[in-house]
């Protein structure tokens, strides 16, 4: 069915919540075969409530003015923790069931292991506090949504403003960035109030089930079930040893390219005299290009490809009142992922068209298992099907880049470089965060600012006040929206570049493994799925020492003076 065509209802959760009580009410007193029919039935219902519950946000986050939008997305952020709390009754009486080793053969043991973290997060004790929080993350897309920024005559949302920050006249770079920034000075004290409230409350919220902090909770919210905060730290040490000397060196490379004694902050974006590689056509045109590269690229993924554009299941462009970023979200009861972008005109409409498919690929992939749980696995290897995509689609991107090719596969994989150490400093800065959740607003910016020292030691900021207190974070829509999930790319980002060392020798056995992956879904753990993909695993010794070495090659291979 087209996205146009679906009709939307308002679940009714006087109805939703009867039906969920008795269904385990009679689980409970089942034996093993009728066990299995209700958790059909139970999942049957839960497909339900979680597309109208896709949808609505799909719509709202196409329309952050529309009032009926707005009414919806109200609805759910205020019935979403009710509804965890049945899934709840559900998960409990699924992992206290007598018959769960025989239920573990028939659904596979990810599910109980899920279940039982999931439990750890929840009780009716927070389910106002559950409410309130979704309440203020929704504030905060609003409140980045609402972005008016007056340059170059026009008035633009802060995806708008790109081009601008990439320009290739330095007054240009800089003058947008002191007018995008200009909006988050304007905004400040919200962002500040906002994210204080947010982080209050998830300690109230962690306390409340029995954690000492919101870091302990966060990581169950996460289903982090086979590495914690103690391996997550060896690995940002790696990060911190291995790859910010090579992202430093890169700056500095970067800076040279330029004509420029010292980069600042605003050039940061440009990393080529010439401007940075740019796709050849509008958004209908790179549909065309794409729908080429999936057809080539494997059987299945153009199938996948054609599902999705006959569908309408891709909203790229631009516009007023969109919500900012990109995502691929799921409909469980259409089988459909759904692919939303912000289209502007730069090389990222590339890297978000293909990181985005790779999601919605394996969301494809995944789309008849019985378990919902199996629809994707947690976050970190989700990330692995996001950022593969993007490198294992290189040999088509002369379709898009045309004679900027090489520029553009440069900048990719130094941009993969230099985003790990900034991923992991997000990622430090939340566990900062939440192990002081009574830091002021000024203490949080105050350490964000040493971070920056310890991982972007070649970062300029120049006179840029608003920056120099601290304040880059707070366009960082992670940090209020998914607590900790930011670790996750950079993770993915380290099995990513292990697909791009394999499709270099061999594409085929690259697509093969890859092809492995999304078929898992979220069937396994994070671990179990990187050993299945026949990786190495991101927090083994050697592994960011190995593939930071791989791509240095790669990039000192290539010859400067023709990238500009």
């Amino acid at each position: 069915m087209k996205f146009s065509q679906i009709p939307y209802e308002r679940p009714d959760m006087n109805i939703i919540s009867g039906k969920m009580r008795t269904l385990v009410d009679d689980f409970n007193k089942s034996d093993v075969k009728k066990q299995e029919e209700i958790i059909h039935e139970v999942n049957k219902l839960r497909n339900h409530f979680e597309t109208m519950f896709s949808f609505a946000s799909i719509r709202y986050t196409q329309d952050t003015s529309n009032k009926n939008y707005q009414e919806e997305q109200d609805f759910f952020d205020s019935n979403e923790p009710t509804y965890s709390g049945l899934v709840s009754l559900f998960y409990k009486a699924l992992v206290n069931s007598k018959y769960k080793a025989e239920l573990e053969k028939k659904f596979g043991k990810q599910l109980f292991l899920y279940a039982e973290m999931k439990l750890k997060t929840f009780s009716p004790l927070v389910e106002d506090d559950l409410k309130q929080e979704n309440r203020l993350v929704s504030e905060y897309t609003k409140l980045m949504a609402s972005a008016k920024i007056n340059f170059d005559g026009k008035v633009l949302n802060l995806s708008e403003m790109s081009p601008y920050l990439t320009s290739s006249d330095r007054e240009t770079r800089k003058g947008a960035n002191e007018a995008k920034y200009a909006f988050f000075v304007s905004k400040s004290a919200e962002f500040d109030r906002l994210y204080d409230e947010l982080v209050k409350l998830r300690t109230t919220i962690a306390q409340k089930l029995g954690f000492k902090t919101f870091t302990e909770l966060a990581y169950m919210r996460m289903a982090r079930g086979d590495y914690n905060a103690k391996m997550v730290k060896y690995y940002r040490d790696q990060v911190h040893k291995y790859v910010v000397p090579l992202a430093t060196e890169l700056r500095v490379q970067q800076a040279k390219r330029l004509g420029l004694d010292k980069l600042k902050y605003y050039d940061e974006s440009l990393l080529f005299k010439g401007g940075n590689a740019k796709p050849k056509g509008d958004e209908k045109w790179m549909l065309e290009k794409a729908t080429k590269m999936y057809r080539e690229l494997s059987p299945q993924t153009g199938e996948f490809f054609d599902f999705m554009m006959k569908n309408e299941l891709l909203d790229l462009d631009s516009r007023k009142n969109k919500a900012g970023g990109g995502y691929c979200t799921f409909l469980p009861e259409y089988k459909s992922p759904f692919i939303f972008a912000n289209f502007n005109g730069t090389l990222h409409d590339v890297t978000v068209l293909t990181h985005e498919a790779g999601h919605a690929f394996q969301g494809y992939c995944s789309r008849n298992y019985e378990v919902p749980e199996y629809y994707s696995p947690t976050y970190e290897a989700c990330e692995i099907h996001s950022m593969s995509m993007e490198f294992l689609t290189w040999p088509w991107m002369k379709l898009f880049f045309e004679e900027s090719t090489d520029k553009f596969l440069y900048e990719h994989l130094s941009g993969a470089i230099i985003f790990l150490p900034y991923g992991v400093m997000v990622d430090e800065f939340q566990h900062w965060v939440y192990d002081n959740a009574s830091a002021t607003p000024q203490e949080r910016k105050k350490q964000w600012s040493e971070l920056e020292k310890k991982y972007r030691p070649h970062r300029d900021v120049e006179n840029n006040k608003y920056l120099q207190e601290g304040g880059f974070w707070q366009q960082q829509a992670h940090i209020y929206q998914t607590p900790f999930y930011y670790i996750d790319y950079t993770l993915a980002q380290v099995c990513a570049l292990q697909f791009w060392k394999k499709a270099n020798a061999d594409k085929v056995t690259a697509l093969k493994d890859y092809q492995v992956l999304c078929n898992a879904g979220g069937s396994q753990s994070f671990l179990e799925l990187v050993k299945l993909a026949k990786l190495n695993s991101p927090f083994e010794e050697g592994c960011l020492e190995g593939i930071t070495k791989e791509a240095s090659n790669w990039l000192h291979s290539m010859d400067q003076s023709r990238l500009n």
